[in-house]
């Protein structure tokens, strides 16, 4: 039996420990069941739920959920296009997210798998400074998956503004 303020208060029955929560208007609560004897304390419960509800709630607060942003991209793209896209990748690695990076091939497009790889290529080249590639270029289907993810002093540097 432990008291409110942490304090062993020794071994006890049950109907004494609980004619002792009733004095003192405090709920018992079983910590440890698996001990031997079961470890119980006095407490006021409904505060206890509260302030550990605010503890998991200030958690969730600091943890940032990291997403995957997911790019299309064709063998075929024109230059601004790749730009404009390569600039979306860039902010989404500047926000922390990865980045999944899809060719799509179609028809005969899939017989020429080094366009894609190319440009894949170019695209890591271009978001270098943002990122790291944590997966390389895989032909799964007729898509080209690259995936890659923001580097540890970007996610830092974010965290600090």
């Amino acid at each position: 039996m432990v008291d409110s303020d942490g304090n062993q208060l020794g071994i006890m029955s049950l109907a004494s420990a609980l004619r002792l929560a009733e004095e003192k208007e405090k709920d018992l609560v079983e910590i440890a069941p698996q001990a031997k004897p079961p470890v119980c304390r006095l407490m006021d419960y409904g505060k206890y739920k509260y302030e550990q509800s605010k503890r998991e709630k200030e958690a969730r607060k600091k943890q940032h959920i990291v997403s995957i942003k997911e790019i299309k991209l064709r063998p075929g793209i024109e230059e601004h296009d790749f730009l404009v896209k390569a600039n979306s990748v860039a902010r989404f690695l500047k926000e922390g997210d990865k980045v999944k990076a899809t060719i799509m091939f179609r028809g005969r497009e899939i017989v020429h798998p080094r366009l894609g790889q190319n440009i894949l290529d170019r695209l890591a080249e271009h978001v270098k400074e943002f990122s790291t590639v944590e997966r390389h270029a895989k032909l799964e289907g007729k898509n080209m998956i690259m995936i890659l993810a923001p580097k540890q002093e970007i996610k830092q540097e974010s965290k600090q503004q």
